[in-house]
This record gives C-alpha cells, sequence and structure tokens, in this order.
C-alpha cells in the first residue's frame, strides 16, 4: 500500500473514527466516512495488548498487504481506519483476508 493511501494523522484517525460508519467481525472493526482527496486512503490500528512491537508491526504489513490486493483506491469512494482485533491472532492470513474482504465489500469499499 503506498504511503498516499495511508492515513496518517491522529486527527485524521479521529475524524474518522467519531464521524465514520462502523462495521465489525470477529478480526477487524472498520470505521468509513466519505473521501477527502483524490485517491481513497486506509489507515490500520492495533491495541498494544496484542502483543509484542514484532508481531504489531507483522500484523500491521500483513493487513496493508490484503488491502494493496484488494482494495482499488482510485475508484473506492470511501476513507477507512481498520482496527484489529484479538480475534486477528487465532486466525491464518488467508483467513483473515477473506473476512476483510467480507467487510470491505459489506462496507461497499470493494465492488466484486
Amino acid at each position: 500500500m503506498k504511503k498516499k493511501n495511508r492515513v496518517r494523522k491522529a486527527q485524521e484517525f479521529q475524524t474518522i473514527i467519531h464521524k465514520g460508519q462502523k462495521y465489525v467481525c470477529p478480526s477487524f472493526v472498520l470505521y468509513t466516512t466519505s473521501k477527502k482527496e483524490d485517491e481513497a486512503r486506509i489507515g490500520i490500528s492495533l491495541p498494544k495488548k496484542i502483543g509484542h512491537a514484532v508481531d504489531r508491526n507483522l500484523y500491521k504489513r500483513q493487513v496493508r498487504m490484503m488491502c494493496q490486493d484488494l482494495v482499488d483506491f482510485s475508484s473506492c469512494p470511501m476513507d477507512g481506519v481498520i482496527i484489529l482485533r484479538f480475534g486477528y491472532k487465532d486466525l491464518d492470513y488467508a483467513a483473515n483476508k477473506n473476512s476483510l474482504e467480507k467487510l470491505l465489500y459489506k462496507a461497499k469499499m470493494l465492488s466484486i
């Protein structure tokens, strides 16, 4: 996922979380709002309780790759924030990717 497609500022995270629509599954929570830039952006967040820094960085890299494979940033109408939940650790990469795909489809960030 390119840096121009990431939400990076804390204020933007808070705006999307507080004003956005919420979608939930066992591994993820997704908040979406209409996009403000030319291309859609996605931010990834997870609590410190999920694991050590090495584990959290691994999970963020995995989710970035999932988003890069699933989302067409130029045609997507929304910005989003993905928050990982404790259920993420229990499933493998393929199951988590499938779960995220269903969640993005429910949020209308995907068109299949």
